[in-house]
Parts: C-alpha cells; structure tokens; sequence
C-alpha cells in the first residue's frame, strides 16, 4: 500500500501539527508501509515569514496557487491520502479518485467563524475560509475525529456523520518517566527555577487561558512556597501585569519554545501540570504530563473530561478555588500525589498508546483502499 500524507506550511506556526505528521510517517514507515509526506513549500512566503499580516497572504499564494500541482502529482501514484490536519480539507476535492482520510483535530475555528465562540472570532477571509474547510470536511471520504467531543461537533456542523470516525490521538513522542539526574541535566541551563514548580504548556492564546492560571496559581501560592513555569511562548504584556497586580511576578519562569526534551523534563520535576483550557479538540499535554509520571489539574470541559477520565482533577473551568486547593493538595499530599502517578500512567497505557492509534488508521487505510 502506498500512502501519500500531506502536512502544514511550514510558517503557519503549527509546531504540534508537524511533530504529529511527521511522528505518523515515522510509524507507517516502520511498519513497512510505503508511505511519504509532502507539505506545501514556501515560496511566496520567504519573502516575509510570518502566520498574520503580509506573510499570511504570502502563505496563501504558496498554500492555494502553487501547491495544488504537486499535490496532484503526488496523488496520482498513491491508494489513500491522508491530509493530517482538517485545515488542508480545502484541498480534497482536488484529489480525483483516490480515498480521502482527513484528521480532524478540532472545530473550533469553525465554530469561531459560525459566531459561538466569541473570543475566536474571525475575519471576513477567515469566515470564507473555514465555510471553504467545512465544504472540503464534507467531500472527504473519511474524517477521523481525534476525540468525541470533536466528533460531535463535527456531526452538528457538518449536519451528518456519514464520514465520520473517532481515532482518538496517540502520544507524538514517546514520552516518559526519565532519572531525576537525567531531568536535572537537561534543565540546567535554565535560569531561576529554584524550588518544586507548578507547570503550563503551551501558548498565549485566550482558549489556553493563561489568566485562570495565573489566578489558581495566586490562590495556591499563598500556602506553599511553589513556583510557576510558563512553557511555550512568551507571556503577553497583558498577562506580565496580571501577574504583578496578583503579586506573583517574582515565582514566574518562562521557558520559551522549549524543544521536546527539555518539555519532558520539565513533566518529569513538575509537581503538576495545570492545564485549565477553555476550549481544545484534544488537548496533548495533560497526556503527555501523565506518561512522565506527572498528576494533571485540569478543566472540566468536554475534550479534557474525555481524555482524563477518572485519571486526574478535573473541575468545571469556574471552580478556580478547587483547582487551588487541589494544586496545594497534590503539594502537601504524597499519597494523594502518589495515587494520581499511578491513574495517569494507567491511563495512558491504556488508551494513548501511539501502537492503537496506528493500528486504528492502517486499518482504515486497508478498508478505503480495498473499496476503490
């Protein structure tokens, strides 16, 4: 069988989405499966880099004009397409009689665009182009919803389920448990984390909702002596004055875009991972946190319910007192610590294993191309 994955653009600043194509490579390939993974090339958009303003559009020259061509060359030699992000459904109806597998990681731009999410609202481009990815999400042959909650989303929105699938995610790097040395030695260029630390991944957007943590935090740190590490971008000047006015300022580390094995060392010495998200289509890091032996604080919102099950904390989004409480618990608390480790380890064994989620999509491949 030959498989052709189509990935991101390059500068459209979707770090997860890459490590997750080239992660899905990486496993079809070892498992002897022909597969190859192209992505639509800056051309355009080296002229002026950039996901907003002019090297967005830059982008849409490269993303819509040119790189359709050799999307059709490359499709022509293959049994299945898969297009490993839901923002490349645009391109489906320019792939002729080959089965289509699109991953759809989430809705949420989608709903944005419809107007039930507020805080993503979008453009009058991006309107045209989420109404454009909803109409190629509808042509493929296959949607693989990376979660129930997704799923249902997509079902309301799409108005069918015909296409639809859940293939929950896997992990995208084998992350896990590593020596406190070890943890130690790769954090060690990193200044100012000098005591036990309460950890966030992941980026300043609103939906991450960086300013509940920062309260949460603010309400913990008044009976314990924990820091807090920010890993991902930089804290916005908003969020720097949040953290003065709440008199935490001073216990705040950034690690900015840090690579994959200095996150999983900081999973690794974290005394939790605070993830209070107000939306996600699956939400990696409280898994990733779990596989390395870390207990997660987490909102209650469906996609994080779902994913977290009985295996941590997870409260509604408003209880930012319970989260506190439950921060300074997991603190002072070995056992209750201790009995967290062990469900978020479970959990991941049992469900996020990157093995399933490749036995769930080969297998889907087999069946789609056998049909055409």
């Amino acid at each position: 069988m030959k498989v052709l994955l189509v990935g991101n653009y390059e500068f459209d600043g979707s770090t997860s989405m890459k490590v997750w194509a080239n992660a899905l490579l990486r496993e079809l390939l070892q498992r002897g499966i022909d597969a190859k993974l192209i992505s639509p090339k800056p051309v355009f958009g080296r002229i002026k880099r950039g996901a907003h303003g002019a090297g967005k559009w830059l982008g849409y020259v490269d993303r819509f004009l040119l790189f359709p061509k050799d999307l059709r060359v490359a499709a022509a030699n293959v049994d299945v397409v898969h297009f490993c992000d839901h923002s490349s459904a645009v391109y489906t109806p320019m792939v002729k009689n080959k089965p289509v597998v699109v991953t759809c990681n989430d809705m949420l731009a989608v709903r944005g665009a419809l107007g039930e999410i507020p805080e993503l609202r979008a453009s009058f481009f991006g309107r045209f182009l989420q109404r454009w990815i909803r109409s190629g999400l509808g042509r493929a042959t296959r949607v693989a919803c990376i979660s129930r909650a997704t799923f249902s989303d997509a079902r309301r929105i799409l108005k069918s389920d015909l296409n639809l699938c859940v293939i929950l995610d896997g992990l995208n790097y084998p992350f896990q448990q590593i020596s406190p040395s070890e943890a130690d030695q790769r954090l060690a260029s990193l200044q100012g984390i000098q005591r036990p630390f309460i950890l966030h991944v992941g980026s300043s957007q609103v939906r991450k909702n960086r300013d509940g943590v920062m309260r949460v935090f603010a309400k913990a740190a008044k009976r314990t002596d924990l820091q807090l590490v920010f890993a991902g971008e930089s804290l916005s000047s908003d969020q720097i004055r949040m953290a003065h006015e709440l008199q935490i300022f001073d216990r705040i580390i950034q690690v900015v875009k840090p690579d994959v094995k200095v996150i999983e060392a900081l999973y690794n010495r974290a005394v939790a991972l605070l993830f209070p998200s107000r939306y996600e289509g699956f939400g990696w890091p409280p898994i990733e946190a779990q596989a390395c032996g870390c207990p997660v604080v987490g909102s209650e919102i469906p996609p994080i319910a779902e994913v977290l099950g009985q295996s941590a904390v997870v409260m509604p989004l408003a209880d930012e007192n319970g989260m506190a409480e439950s921060i300074v618990r997991i603190a002072t608390d070995t056992d209750f610590r201790e009995r967290l480790r062990r469900c978020g380890f479970e959990n991941v064994k049992s469900r996020f294993q990157t093995s399933r989620m490749m036995d769930e999509y080969v297998s889907l491949y087999w069946e789609l191309a056998c049909r055409s």
